[in-house]
C-alpha cells in the first residue's frame, strides 16, 4: 500500500495530548519517596509544558460532562498548581448557545484547549459545524497551540468516533455504533478506559467497518502525544494499544442482522508503553 508523503506544510504546527481517563490529578504526598522517573502528574504536566510557556493560559471545556461545575474545579485546582495563570470555563447546554457565544477572543488567547470527560456524543453535536470548531481546527493546524481531551474529550477527536457498545454486546455483529468526531486525528479511531473496561472487540469492529482508519486504545492515567500530525509519543503509567486493520483478509462485519458473534482475520496489534515512539501511517493528506 503506497504512503502520502507529509510534507511540512501540511504538518498541523500544534500538539495534541490523548489521554485514556482518570489521570491522576492528585499526585503523590511528599512524605512519600518517588522513584526515578516515576512522576504521578505526568499526563497533566505534559499539557502544560508542551506549550513551552512558564504561565499559560488554558480554556477548559466541560460541555460533555454531566457535572460541569464539578469537573472544571478538579483542572482549575490542578492547573493552577501546575502553574497556569489563567483558566477559564467553557461550557454549553446545547447548540443554539454556541451559535449565539462569541468566543473567538478567548479561543485566539487560549495556550491550552482541554475537553473533559463525559459524553462525546454532545461534544460533536453540539459543536460540530460550528465557527468556533472551525476556529479551533484552524489554531491546530496554523499555530503551536496545545489541544488536550481525556476519556469522552479524546474520543472526540476521532474521525469516525465510538458512540456506543459495551463489553456486554461488543462482540455482536453491528453492534459497535460510530459517527464522525472531530476529525483532529484523521482515519484514526480513539477509544479509552481500553484495558479497564476491555474494549479491545469494541475497537476491532471499528477497524474492521473502516479498514483504512488506525484504531488506537488508551489505559486509564496514559496518554499519547501527537506532533506534526504525525509522530505519537506515549506517556503515564499504562499502555496504548494500537489496531491495524489495513492488512484483514475478511470479515463478517456485513452480517449486522445476524446476531453472530464478529469475526476478523489478520489484524495487526501493537502495545507501547511510557516514552514509546510510534509514526501514524500517512496514506493520505491530513488536512485538505
Amino acid at each position: 500500500m503506497g504512503k502520502f508523503e507529509l510534507s511540512d506544510k501540511l504538518a498541523p504546527a500544534g500538539k495534541l495530548v490523548v489521554i485514556g481517563g482518570h489521570e491522576n490529578k492528585m499526585g503523590r504526598p511528599e512524605t512519600e519517596m518517588q522513584k526515578e522517573g516515576d512522576d504521578p502528574l505526568e499526563v497533566l504536566e505534559a499539557v502544560i509544558s508542551l506549550t513551552e510557556k512558564s504561565s499559560p493560559v488554558i480554556e477548559v471545556i466541560t460541555t460533555a460532562s454531566g457535572e460541569h461545575e464539578e469537573s472544571f474545579e478538579d483542572y482549575l485546582r490542578i492547573f493552577k498548581r501546575l502553574g497556569a495563570v489563567e483558566v477559564g470555563h467553557i461550557f454549553h447546554h446545547n447548540r443554539g448557545e454556541v451559535l449565539l457565544d462569541d468566543l473567538r477572543a478567548r479561543i485566539e488567547r487560549a495556550d491550552v484547549l482541554f475537553f473533559t470527560g463525559g459524553d462525546q456524543l454532545k461534544l460533536t453535536s453540539i459543536y460540530g459545524g460550528t465557527a468556533l470548531l472551525s476556529q479551533i481546527k484552524d489554531r491546530y493546524i496554523s499555530e503551536p497551540i496545545v489541544i488536550a481531551g481525556t476519556s469522552a474529550g479524546a474520543m472526540a477527536f476521532s474521525t469516525p468516533m465510538i458512540i456506543s457498545g459495551n463489553k456486554d454486546n461488543q462482540q455482536l455483529v453491528g453492534a459497535v455504533r460510530i459517527t464522525t468526531g472531530f476529525s483532529l486525528l484523521k482515519n484514526i479511531c480513539v477509544d479509552t478506559h481500553f484495558v479497564d473496561r476491555s474494549r479491545f472487540v469494541r475497537m476491532s469492529q471499528v477497524i474492521a467497518t473502516n479498514p483504512g482508519c488506525i484504531g488506537i486504545g488508551i489505559e486509564e492515567d496514559t496518554a499519547f502525544i501527537v506532533e506534526h500530525g504525525k509522530t505519537i509519543r506515549v506517556i503515564g503509567s499504562g499502555v496504548v494499544i494500537i489496531i491495524d486493520g489495513f492488512g484483514t483478509k475478511d470479515s463478517n462485519v456485513t452480517e449486522y442482522d445476524s446476531g453472530k458473534c464478529i469475526s476478523i482475520s489478520d489484524l495487526k496489534v501493537s502495545i507501547l508503553n511510557d516514552g514509546a515512539v510510534w509514526e501514524i501511517p500517512a496514506l493520505e493528506p491530513l488536512f485538505i
